[in-house]
């Protein structure tokens, strides 16, 4: 079982389940150690999720936000539009990944979820304060996409169809190679 597969696991028993989850079940489920959960659930809290530790397990304290995985490719002239283009739709642009063939996955946290946001991050770039990760993939690049709904991720799943960025929705975790 792959991190990802872990951590969505977690997810989905905390979610599912009518009673606290005690992270002892989530570490036997998952054949990992407490420790490990104890990681597992600090980085799923940073996605949105509402996790509460209580003192008989783990709780989800409000539906989250639901979030889809697109595999995307356009210029760097291209991503302040792309970038616009979601959060002016409802989206927030939870990170940007990419799969090296000698790096590996790479991943950098984003959270961008307003247009004062984007020209943050773009003015960032332009001064040259780091480049775009999708540089070294060839411009290819995952973004993990939240909204409020299925609704709004498939409006913007619409508009970067039609603006040539889409390449593919992702359904499953990320194991293609690129670059």
């Amino acid at each position: 079982m792959t991190k990802q597969e872990r951590r969505q696991k977690i997810i989905n028993t905390i979610c599912e389940s009518k009673s606290p989850v005690s992270g002892k079940e989530l570490a036997e489920s998952c054949h990992v150690s407490r420790q490990v959960i104890v990681q597992d659930i600090a980085l799923i809290r940073e996605t949105g999720y509402d996790i509460l530790s209580t003192n008989r397990g783990y709780i989800i304290n409000a539906p989250h936000v639901v979030t889809r995985i697109f595999k995307v490719s356009h210029s760097d002239e291209q991503m302040e539009d792309e970038l616009l283009s979601i959060v002016d739709l409802g989206g927030t642009v939870v990170n940007v990944m990419v799969n090296h063939r000698v790096y590996g996955h790479l991943e950098a946290r984003l959270g961008i979820n307003s247009r004062k946001k984007v020209m943050d991050f773009i003015e960032d770039i332009k001064l040259g304060k780091s480049s775009p990760l999708k540089n070294i993939t060839s411009n290819y690049h995952y973004h993990t996409v939240e909204a409020e709904d299925q609704e709004t991720l498939d409006g913007i799943e619409k508009m970067l169809r039609e603006k040539s960025y889409l390449i593919e929705r992702i359904q499953t975790p990320i194991t293609e190679e690129v670059g």
